[in-house]
């Protein structure tokens, strides 16, 4: 007869193909079911916080929900860094865990639930009658509230027999948030209103609208309302129109563009929490600007703020599409075509070389996009290094740029996240782009990556022999700086140890292996891990604005 663990493991099959992790103790008889009698993928990682972020870079990747595995006890703790990351960025996962049998903890039981609960997650527990309907309220739980839940058998009834298995309903989510009620009618109209009569409208957009499928409908409107467009970190191309986008906004932002923002008089934003890096300290917008926001949080995310719409970011636009078009038909759009957005998106292009001798990141990162596949997905670590892919790298859509770890501010969760993506988006090349400080941090899941992307994966390991962000900040205030420096280390070789290839690379010129390795065919080729010895002595422009800002 079916375990409670086989029951676990059946119903969560029938809603998720792809489950990470390491076995242990207290989930061996979930992860042999999975692998005897379901027809999901499980994909080994080298440490359970893996478990977590492969699966949080599958949803990001492909919007399906996945699931994380771990034994109880040091197993679990060795979670709770990537489950945190996932609660604050909203990421739905289920985590299966083994957990204390149900007489009592032992000596190397901790209390889970308060641990899960500290960082935001929820603890089901299963039991021996109510295993499968137990893991269909978890699923449903981590889908209607975009968070991660964990998913506990206790360790004395993980092998016991708990009779046929039922069947499974589907988990019920609850439909998209419409707009509705007196109040937000009235503030849709005045949006409407606001856009129609404005000189210079702006849309600005963040993940929460590329969720919500709202692409077609902003890209509707900014025609319809001649609006300028930009979006969040994460939220990069899901205005379906480029010719008049400005990029990412904040620190990432090109400053040109960030100069026409500050000239829009109404601003519409939509699916975008506004948090202080996009908003750069609370600059991104002039006094003047009339800013309003459209969400499906309880109320608007920012003081600057005038006016807030809670409801779905792809319902929204579409009603104040019917509006603007219903009052003014077509309008002009003087502004956005009287401006020069190639020139106000443009980067600095930096020099071959930084006066001391190392690789300059900005030219470094420009002759890096030129050889990048069109396929690719970018999975981000945390570090200071991240400006450099976020504005010289450009992606088709938000779900093929995500950076994991920036949530919880966090570090070293950039290897596990290429085992998810590739998982996820099987016919896409995924590039990694790392620090050494997070680099070093989660290297024994570079096997993972390395094994789960094969040919169809880069790693771009940005090398200053420090943790960057620490010396740009703390260093310049004068603290010793012996704590913030990481002797060289050679990722080349670390790649070459775990079946892959790599380039140590000081000069542009050396990059050009990057460029016949896209050419080679993806079956035979192998992982590539590109070790950039660049100079920490050039910081990025996010990281200026957060140095200003605390000093």
């Amino acid at each position: 007869m079916p375990s409670v663990s086989a029951h676990v493991a059946l119903t969560l099959a029938q809603h998720i193909d792809a489950v990470f992790g390491v076995m242990g103790n207290g989930n061996a008889y979930f992860l042999d079911a999975i692998e005897t009698q379901t027809d999901a993928v499980f994909t080994a990682v080298r440490h359970e916080q893996g478990a977590v972020v492969a699966a949080d870079a599958h949803f990001r990747a492909s919007g399906r929900i996945a699931a994380g595995t771990s034994t109880y006890g040091a197993g679990f703790t060795n979670t709770l860094t990537a489950l945190a990351e996932a609660v604050q960025a909203h990421v739905p996962l289920v985590l299966v865990v083994g957990d204390e049998p149900t007489s009592g903890p032992r000596p190397w039981d901790v209390d889970q639930i308060a641990l899960a609960s500290a960082v935001g997650a929820r603890t089901y527990t299963v039991g021996r009658a109510d295993a499968a309907a137990t893991t269909v309220i978890a699923i449903e739980h981590a889908l209607t509230y975009r968070v991660p839940v964990v998913l506990a058998i206790p360790y004395d009834v993980a092998a016991r027999e708990a009779g046929p298995v039922p069947p499974a309903p589907e988990p019920r989510v609850p439909a998209a948030l419409a707009p509705s009620g007196e109040f937000t009618e009235g503030m849709l109209d005045e949006i409407a209103a606001a856009l129609s009569t404005a000189e210079r409208p702006f849309l600005l957009a963040g993940r929460g609208a590329w969720l919500s499928g709202a692409s077609a409908a902003l890209g509707e409107l900014a025609a319809s309302t001649g609006a300028l467009t930009a979006s969040t970190a994460l939220g990069r191309g899901v205005f379906p129109d480029a010719r008049f986008d400005l990029g990412v906004t904040g620190g990432f932002g090109a400053e040109g563009a960030m100069e026409l923002i500050r000239e829009a008089d109404v601003a519409v934003v939509f699916g975008a929490g506004l948090n202080q890096f996009t908003m750069r300290f609370g600059a991104l917008f002039a006094p003047g600007t009339k800013v309003f926001q459209i969400d499906i949080a309880p109320a608007a995310t920012h003081a600057h703020v005038g006016g807030f719409v809670r409801a779905d970011a792809r319902l929204a636009a579409e009603a104040l599409v019917e509006r603007v078009q219903r009052v003014t038909g077509s309008i002009g759009a003087p502004w956005r075509e009287s401006v020069d957005i190639a020139a106000a998106r443009a980067y600095d292009h930096g020099d071959d070389l930084a006066p001391d001798g190392r690789l300059d990141p900005r030219s470094a990162a420009r002759r890096i996009a030129t050889l990048l596949p069109e396929d690719r997905v970018v999975v981000s670590d945390g570090g200071h290094f991240i400006g450099w892919a976020n504005m010289y790298w450009p992606v088709a859509a938000p779900d093929r740029m995500m950076m994991i770890g920036t949530a919880f501010q966090s570090i070293g969760q950039g290897w596990p996240s290429v085992v998810g993506a590739a998982l996820a988006r099987r016919d896409a090349t995924v590039v990694l782009t790392s620090g050494d400080g997070g680099g070093l941090m989660a290297i024994a899941d570079l096997e993972s990556a390395v094994r789960a992307a094969a040919g169809r994966g880069v790693a771009v390991i940005w090398n200053d022999a420090a943790y960057g962000a620490e010396v740009n900040l703390y260093g310049l205030k004068g603290l010793a700086e012996a704590p913030m420096r990481i002797p060289e280390v050679d990722f080349a070789a670390f790649a070459a140890a775990v079946g892959a290839e790599g380039v140590v690379v000081r000069t542009l010129a050396d990059l050009d292996r990057l460029e016949s390795w896209a050419a080679e065919d993806p079956a035979t080729r192998r992982f590539l891990l590109l070790d950039l010895r660049i100079s920490g002595d050039v910081i990025a422009p996010y990281q200026q604005e957060i140095i200003r800002v605390n000093s």
